[in-house]
């Protein structure tokens, strides 16, 4: 998240640099009452997402979409750089050795670049959003057995603080912290 200033012409970005918290929970009412805790001390429903197993109800809990779940993320950043290159580097050989017939052909590498890009980003997206996210795989008997995994993302500088408030009110639960994928 980057956040703009603007004071007497001058602008500066500041780039808050965010963690993602895991906290594994015995059943849905500590969830609750976990998101509830964070939510009343200024967490928004953004940053919280829930992942349980399908006989586990997360009623009242935001549950995770395939961005949090899957390697969709990752699979989009990486379809962008390969088929990026792809395309800038059959942009930049259609400059080089031009089909007969093709005048102007420089026109054409920035056209070709985005548009490999774009495929790549499609086309690697729609098979990442079937793999499971790696980053989870730590969880998995967790889930597997009953428990919920709650996943909150904070300001780097706010980790001990939310991390503390979670522990205060059940301390049964276990933590784990990484920085959360780039979405």
């Amino acid at each position: 998240m980057a956040i703009s200033l603007s004071c007497i012409g001058m602008s500066s970005t500041v780039v808050m640099v965010m963690k993602r918290l895991y906290f594994t929970l015995s059943n849905p009412e500590s969830c609750k009452n976990v998101v509830a805790a964070l939510r009343s001390a200024g967490i928004p429903e953004r940053r919280l997402h829930a992942v349980a197993s399908l006989a586990v109800p997360l009623e009242d809990v935001p549950g995770a979409s395939l961005l949090q779940t899957s390697e969709l993320a990752h699979g989009i950043e990486r379809g962008l750089v390969m088929g990026g290159t792809a395309g800038l580097l059959g942009g930049m050989l259609a400059v080089a050795f031009p089909p007969p017939g093709v005048v102007g052909a420089a026109a054409l590498v920035a056209p070709v670049a985005v548009g490999g890009a774009a495929l790549g980003a499609l086309a690697l997206g729609l098979i990442s959003k079937d793999i499971h996210n790696k980053d989870l795989a730590a969880f998995e008997k967790d889930i597997a057995h009953g428990r919920i995994l709650l996943m909150v993302d904070v300001p780097k500088e706010e980790v001990e603080q939310w991390k503390q408030l979670v522990v205060e009110h059940h301390p049964e639960a276990k933590i784990s912290v990484t920085a959360p994928p780039a979405t």
